[in-house]
């Protein structure tokens, strides 16, 4: 399991490490939040990193369609910093050690499974979490993804499950590692697997749609998808297109900078 996680986590950040800080790259200047005022920061279009640095006072925000993108344009000195979830930053920074992640976390946020509006479907997904968070399974899937016990718990389906409800589409972006990444052609991660878990207690077949993140909410309301799960908080604005179920997990935004 390290091996294909090491695969992963190589993927993710091929086309940044493909190109190191340009030459004359000016001097980081931001080592705290308040250090953002009036900065360009770069953001993976349409999350929440996206809505929170709009906030910041004098801003420009320069969105990419990929975390990766964000943070080569960081490395290439194109802007100042990059507001993003924090294991994705983690993966990032330990891959190119000219980056950091401060001290002081952007802000704090739960990450929740986007529904259809009314669907019955929310109360059901609802009941799933519940049950595999009180018997330790979610703790599991999470560990086997972050932390010191990765790959010690990977999630595989009990034996003999029943399908009779047919497929549920999950739409995602899988560019966000370790929450959901391509490894051999197939999305894993702990999105992938925790609704593996969920259509495994609900009695579904689990398909994976790869799509922009921007889309993703999208795709829910319209019926493309069933559910939206890529590392999504919930926030005002989504709310007004789609439900969405219980938190899953907890994580926080921070800010990735130039060492020097």
């Amino acid at each position: 399991m390290k091996k294909i996680i090491s695969a992963i986590v190589a993927t993710a950040i091929f086309a940044v490490t493909l190109v190191g800080c340009s030459a004359g790259v000016k001097p980081n200047s931001v080592n705290s939040k308040d250090d953002l005022v009036g900065k360009t920061i770069g953001v993976q279009q349409g999350t929440t990193g996206d809505a929170e640095a709009s906030k910041v006072e004098g801003a420009t925000i320069d969105r990419y369609k990929k975390g990766a993108d964000a943070i080569q344009a960081l490395k290439q000195g194109k802007v100042d910093a990059v507001v993003i979830d924090v294991e994705p930053a983690k993966v990032f920074v330990e891959k190119n050690d000219d980056l950091k992640i401060l001290d002081d976390p952007f802000i704090t946020e739960e990450y929740a499974i986007a529904i259809k509006k009314g669907s019955e479907l929310t109360e059901k997904i609802n009941g799933a979490l519940k049950e595999l968070e009180e018997d330790g399974t979610l703790s599991k899937i999470v560990r086997n993804w972050i932390g010191d016990e990765i790959g010690q718990y990977p999630y595989k389906s009990p034996e003999n499950v029943e399908r009779p409800n047919g497929t549920l589409v999950m739409a995602t972006n899988a560019a966000f590692p370790p929450y959901e990444s391509v490894e051999g052609g197939k999305v894993v991660g702990i999105d992938a697997d925790m609704m593996q878990a969920v259509c495994d207690k609900l009695g579904y077949e689990l398909k994976i749609e790869d799509m922009d993140f921007d889309a993703i909410i999208s795709a829910v309301n319209t019926g493309k998808a069933d559910v939206g799960v890529a590392g999504m908080s919930v926030t005002e604005d989504r709310l007004k297109n789609v439900d969405f179920s219980n938190p899953y997990t907890k994580a926080n935004q921070v800010i990735v900078v130039r060492k020097k």
